[in-house]
């Protein structure tokens, strides 16, 4: 499934974000099932953009896959974004490193590099998502108030 028209870079994130989107997908569209031509159609637009249909799409569920492709389309594909390839992929990076997920945290390395990211802007990605997780564990666990935390960091 190799589309000369696009770059693996592409393929590849549009992969990732079926995975990424599919829960979401289901339960915002669950409740307005697809019809089949609008079915067919996302298929038609899938093959033609990656030039093939990953095996996963098919098992996704028919009422979610025009919606779910939509998003991707919006957001991951999209060039009217406010946030460049490489920094979706870091971001993409960070939260799958957290969740884990270990065929996003692939998808999403091989795309940051693709996009330009160094070894060391990937692993600084990366040491941010666990940094997040470490201090969030912190203030939570322990409960710090969080009108007192904005205070002394600053804000109001």
């Amino acid at each position: 499934m190799s589309n000369p028209r696009i770059s693996k870079s592409v393929q590849s994130s549009i992969r990732r974000a079926f995975l990424l989107t599919a829960a979401a997908c289901i339960l915002s569209l669950g409740a307005a099932p697809a019809h089949s031509d609008e079915y067919d159609a996302t298929i038609k637009d899938i093959q033609s953009t990656m030039g093939g249909v990953p095996s996963f799409v098919k098992q996704f569920p028919k009422a979610g896959l025009p919606g779910a492709w939509a998003e991707v389309k919006a957001i991951q594909l999209s060039d009217k974004t406010a946030l460049p390839p490489k920094v979706k992929s870091l971001i993409s990076l960070a939260v799958a490193a957290q969740i884990p997920c270990n065929y996003c945290i692939w998808s999403d390395t091989q795309d940051a590099k693709r996009a330009g990211a160094t070894d060391e802007e990937i692993q600084e990605a990366v040491t941010m998502a666990a940094l997040t997780r470490h201090w969030s564990t912190i203030f939570n666990g322990m409960q710090v108030d969080f009108d007192t935390f904005k205070k002394e960091m600053g804000g109001e």
